[in-house]
């Protein structure tokens, strides 16, 4: 049951360049689907990519007030950089959604137009990036129709990532949706805060009060359907002032998931392996050895209840 996002209006088309000459690079990115490709699921900022460049200026020996304000300099722009390649991520995956509803083929020339604009030569990182969002998160396939004019089309898969899911089998968009959200719930520590769910949203270019013409109202879904349906609890935080609310785990997707199937899923999203992550890996690692003792006992009384 779950998932995909809507973007607000599209950047103002610009003028738009010759498009001659070899762009390998790019079936060679939707094929390799960039090593690098950040997820919006645990990038709270673009600052957060920039903690070692910090770290780094730190262990200079001595930096001089000038080179201070160079460095600082340096990290606001590649601050803003970071934000702008993902805006441009999250704004492409938009426009290709809403264009597969004509079920018409997509050209390279209408992304760079409307939505990609000079970053044009990083053409290859921004759709290797979008293609991985499309295919964990929506369910989507990019594929390339014609490399000569560089034509591509939507396949909507409409399955979930992991087969074992039963209950939330069929709705791709929806159960890309609440993986994302139960994501980040287990790597916040096993409760986000509500804010944070909105901004992950708002990251992947889905409003949370604006119609999605896939989740609808993606702010009621999940508090109408996720929450009523016991995927998500929804609850108080106490002592904040003002208040705030967090959400985590609900006893359906306990019942229906795991730890370790999340943290697959999130891995994926970020090319690496669960053991990326050690905490929340032992941690999954413990869920399953406790999930494996509960089946162990439920068919020792099952096998004694038989005699």
């Amino acid at each position: 049951m779950l998932q995909k996002p809507e973007s607000g209006a599209l950047p103002i088309p610009q003028a738009e360049r010759e498009m001659d000459g070899s762009h390998d690079g790019e079936t060679q990115a939707l094929t390799a689907s960039q090593e690098m490709a950040p997820s919006p699921l645990l990038q709270e900022r673009p600052e957060e990519d920039l903690g070692a460049v910090r770290e780094e200026g730190a262990t200079e020996p001595s930096l001089t007030p000038k080179g201070a304000r160079a460095l600082a300099a340096k990290t606001l722009a590649r601050r803003r950089a970071c934000r702008r390649l993902d805006r441009t991520v999250a704004e492409l995956v938009q426009f290709l959604l809403l264009k597969d509803r004509k079920k018409s083929p997509i050209t390279r020339s209408e992304m760079v137009k409307y939505v990609i604009g000079d970053l044009k030569d990083l053409f290859p990182e921004i759709i290797a990036r979008a293609a991985e969002h499309l295919r964990y998160v929506f369910g989507f396939e990019l594929k390339q129709l014609d490399r000569k004019h560089h034509t591509y089309i939507l396949i909507n898969k409409l399955k979930p990532i992991e087969d074992e899911e039963e209950a939330l089998r069929g709705d791709g968009p929806r159960l890309g949706l609440l993986m994302m959200i139960l994501g980040l719930i287990y790597m916040k520590g096993n409760s986000a805060r509500e804010a944070q769910v909105w901004a992950m949203l708002r990251r992947l270019g889905v409003r949370p009060s604006k119609y999605h013409f896939l989740f609808g109202y993606p702010k009621r879904l999940i508090m109408e359907d996720f929450v009523q349906l016991r995927y998500l609890n929804y609850r108080r935080v106490p002592h904040t002032n003002p208040p705030e609310c967090e959400f985590s785990w609900g006893p359906r997707s306990n019942l229906e998931t795991s730890k370790m199937k999340v943290l697959g899923f999130v891995a994926k999203l970020h090319k690496k392996e669960p053991q990326h992550w050690p905490v929340q890996y032992r941690e999954a690692l413990a869920d399953e050895a406790d999930r494996a003792r509960a089946g162990a006992s439920v068919r020792a009384r099952a096998s004694t209840h038989l005699w």
